[in-house]
């Protein structure tokens, strides 16, 4: 009689779970603050994913913290509406009207659209705002560049663009103690009493940094930071990120990623993580996997 062996396919995933196994020891009970991306939520099958590994995380104890961007749809809303959009260092020039439309795509379809996703995948996730319960507070960004002509620098009002200064994230811990998974909206109230529209990543790495987040995950379109020779560099700290941003190995789009991501390990997350969205289950493999599949920030 020959000995029943199950096919190989089962026993792989058996030594996945067991590869995951001191992973998951390590991190149950901690936070995770993840920063979804405008362009990494693109794909309806792959917000599924991402949806079904936020519910994982909860399920097996970790304390995810979604906060979400939308450049794209609101820069797709303003299209249809026959407004121009401005931007200056990465950041959109935003009057008035402009903040109006920032806020009802963010806070209104974005949102609410994620918190369905994380609903249908088995999660309890409630969507707010930075303006609920004063979670963040903002002031005006800002922003110097320099005249086309003289070359001097000049200042450059961004209108309802604003940057957190402070940070309550008492609403947070209140919500995950329920098991609710928080998806936050990158709109918060100005010292001044206005609203601001700001930066997606910047906000998430001021939450990580006020919850003292185990990982801050930063889910975008690109597979992380890449050496000239386009290898993934996936450990990195503050004095390599300079070294690499000097010699302009970390350039455009993704130095702006990386200071994120060093403000906040310095204002004491254990690391931050700069993942490609568009990879099916690319958190997964970050965290219970010993290779990763991102490029991690450390001190």
């Amino acid at each position: 009689m020959t000995d029943y062996r199950p096919p190989a396919a089962l026993l792989a995933k058996a030594e996945t779970l067991t590869e995951a196994l001191p992973y998951l020891q390590r991190y149950a009970g901690k936070t995770f603050v993840i920063k979804y991306g405008g362009h990494a939520m693109g794909d309806a099958e792959l917000a599924r994913d991402f949806a079904e590994d936020v519910v994982l995380l909860k399920a097996v104890g970790i304390n995810p913290v979604v906060v979400h961007g939308g450049g794209p749809q609101i820069g797709a809303m303003l299209k249809r509406l026959g407004v121009e959009s401005q931007f200056v260092g990465g950041l959109r020039v935003t009057d008035a009207a402009t903040a109006e439309v920032a806020e009802m795509v963010l806070a209104g379809k974005i949102n609410k659209e994620i918190v369905a996703w994380i609903d249908a995948a088995g999660g309890r996730a409630i969507g707010i705002s930075g303006k609920d319960a004063r979670l963040v507070v903002a002031e005006k960004v800002q922003r110097t560049e320099p005249d086309r002509n003289s070359g001097i620098e000049r200042h450059v009002d961004l209108g309802f663009v604003g940057d957190p200064v402070a940070v309550d994230p008492s609403i947070l811990t209140m919500l995950a103690s329920q098991n609710v998974i928080p998806v936050v909206a990158p709109v918060a109230l100005g010292v001044d009493g206005h609203t601001y529209n700001i930066n997606a990543d910047t906000m998430a790495g001021a939450i990580a940094g006020a919850l003292g987040a185990a990982r801050f995950f930063l889910l975008t379109d690109v597979a992380g930071v890449l050496d000239k020779s386009g290898e993934l560099q996936s450990d990195l700290d503050p004095a390599r990120i300079a070294e690499l941003t000097a010699d302009g190995t970390i350039s455009g789009g993704m130095i702006p990623k990386v200071e994120t991501c060093v403000a906040a390990v310095e204002a004491g997350v254990d690391a931050a993580v700069i993942l490609d969205g568009r990879v099916p289950h690319a958190m997964l493999l970050e965290i219970f996997t010993r290779q990763g599949v991102g490029t991690l920030v450390r001190r």
